[in-house]
């Protein structure tokens, strides 16, 4: 399970930080999960934001949010290390949409996963709505 939280209204060139708390996903621990966040606007299509390998060595973003976006997760050798992040700087009038944490099991700590259609794991997502 995938929740979300830290959505919310804030005024173009703010910031927001969204967390993704994982719990019972198959496998012993989240660090087996390379993670993703993604986004989906009004009338659009749920679109990648920025994914995180499962130790965080790898990271990618859309161009629309690079720069700006930083996807983070619990230090591997912390505990707990269920957590992964996404802070967001600098938003814009485009960035409104409901965010989604997903979760994909992974072996390797080079690997992103970048397209939807490979996550098995998503969260309900959270709101985050900026204004002018």
């Amino acid at each position: 399970q995938l929740v979300e939280s830290g959505g919310g209204l804030v005024q173009a060139g703010g910031s927001l930080r969204l967390s993704c708390a994982a719990s019972g996903l198959t496998g012993r621990t989240f660090t087996n999960y390379a993670v993703g966040w993604f986004r989906q606007a009004p009338g659009k299509e749920r679109e990648f934001v920025a994914g995180i390998s499962r130790f965080g060595r790898s990271t990618k973003y859309a161009d629309s949010v690079k720069d700006r976006f930083t996807i983070s997760r619990d230090d591997p050798k912390s505990h707990p290390k269920n957590m992964a992040y996404l802070q967001m700087n600098s938003l814009k009038l485009e960035d409104t949409a409901v965010y989604f944490c997903a979760a994909e099991r992974s072996r390797s700590d080079g690997t992103v996963y970048i397209t939807e259609t490979t996550y098995t794991n998503w969260g309900q997502g959270t709101q985050v709505t900026v204004s002018a």
